[in-house]
């Protein structure tokens, strides 16, 4: 199992605002990857991992997604083990969530912005 390190989760004062290690899959680990690959290049993308609500827990990561350009910011909240794959095609961000019998959510991040497909068939070619 791999440990990602991840913002806190904004909770009272009690906590410490340092980053925490979290114990992830590594499926999920390298999702992370791929997704903080993409993003880092691109200036008007952010992403950013944090803590997920259910403590202690292994899995318990949120990615946030943001792209801000000129007067408009789209961004995208999703918990890691709700991705089935991330696919960067060097020009876009394929982001596949939660794929069953060939159907899935999608979220495409261009340089443009951001568009998600709530129900989108798979095909296969």
């Amino acid at each position: 199992m791999a440990t990602l390190q991840v913002l806190p989760r904004p909770t009272p004062a009690e906590r410490a605002d340092t980053a925490l290690e979290i114990d992830v899959d590594d499926p999920l680990r390298e999702y992370a990857e791929i997704i903080e690959t993409w993003a880092e290049p691109r200036q008007d993308w952010e992403f950013t991992l944090h803590e997920g609500h259910d403590f202690g827990r292994a899995n318990n990561v949120e990615g946030r997604l943001v792209v801000a350009a000129g007067e408009q910011t789209s961004s995208l909240s999703f918990r890691l083990e709700q991705l089935s794959a991330v696919d960067d095609t060097g020009q876009e961000l394929v982001l596949r969530f939660e794929e069953r019998d060939g159907i899935a959510k999608l979220a495409r991040c261009t340089a443009n912005g951001l568009d998600v497909e709530l129900h989108h068939i798979l095909t296969i070619t």
